[in-house]
């Protein structure tokens, strides 16, 4: 199953081919440190090269985020960040930017808890262009994936160095707008990537579909970044962001006039390593 009509996730990457190099592709949670700091990190990005967006919803239980996110998500969840909250962030983004895509990343319980229908309803009425859920496999599309691309959401899968070629073409079923390839075995954060090792697993993943394949977990320098880009559609950049969020905060845990500009420099530094990639 392939997603009826055009979104804005194929024409951001149908444009990037054209210019003959790789996304950038930022996350950061939604209402880090809080709701409107939040907002106005995610309106900064796309001015400072961000060219799609990962949004992940706050949860109680990020089984495979690493420290930085599980401390950003508890940010969020203590200043009260809602299902709500960020799916207006996405409304609140769009009054002003209708041609960068948005991706909601994150874990089936508060989709569940919110109702899926619901959820798909408001996120598409939003401005929600897909979907990346990290604890449903293949096995449970008729829940969420399937309702979703009806909506034409995107449902964008994760792969990683454990998925063969056996197991590869169930992971790919039902996945549109790109396949979110794990650089790194654990959480994110963690790690660095093995260049050479992500470069073989592209190569292989892209024989078996034409989607664009972007890279992510452990990515945090404009050179990593560059590297990447040399052999992936995109680069996925998150914890780096969210720690940036941190240490811009003051001793309370608050936002300063210092976290918003902290975050662009680095996206900035980071979309110059990605337009290097095939210079």
């Amino acid at each position: 199953m392939t997603s009826a009509i055009e979104t804005r996730i194929d024409r951001r990457f149908a444009a990037l081919k054209a210019e003959n190099r790789p996304a950038l592709v930022i996350f950061v949670t939604a209402g880090d440190p809080d709701t409107a700091t939040s907002l106005d990190i995610v309106r900064a990005l796309p001015a400072a090269g961000a060219d799609i967006i990962e949004l992940g919803m706050p949860f109680s239980d990020p089984m495979a985020d690493g420290p930085a996110v599980q401390a950003a998500g508890i940010r969020a969840l203590k200043a009260g960040q809602t299902m709500v909250r960020t799916l207006q962030m996405v409304r609140d983004f769009r009054k002003t930017d209708d041609e960068t895509p948005i991706v909601l990343m994150g874990y089936y319980n508060p989709v569940y808890s919110y109702g899926v229908d619901r959820f798909l309803d408001d996120a598409k009425q939003a401005g929600v262009d897909g979907l990346i859920m990290v604890d449903m496999p293949p096995e449970t599309d008729d829940e969420l994936c399937i309702p979703a691309m009806a909506r034409n959401i995107s449902n964008i899968r994760l792969a990683t160095p454990t998925t063969d070629d056996k197991r590869l073409p169930t992971v790919l079923n039902n996945t549109s707008g790109f396949v979110y390839y794990v650089s790194i075995l654990g959480i994110t954060g963690t790690a660095a990537p093995d260049t050479d090792r992500v470069g073989k697993a592209v190569e292989r993943i892209k024989r078996h579909t034409d989607l664009p394949i972007a890279v992510g977990f452990g990515v945090k320098t404009a050179e990593q970044a560059r590297l990447i880009g040399g052999n992936a559609d995109g680069v996925v950049v998150g914890s780096a962001i969210v720690e940036a969020v941190r240490t811009s905060l003051d001793e309370a845990g608050r936002a300063t006039e210092e976290t918003v500009p902290a975050v662009a420099r680095l996206v900035a530094e980071l979309a110059g390593g990605v337009r290097a990639a095939r210079s």
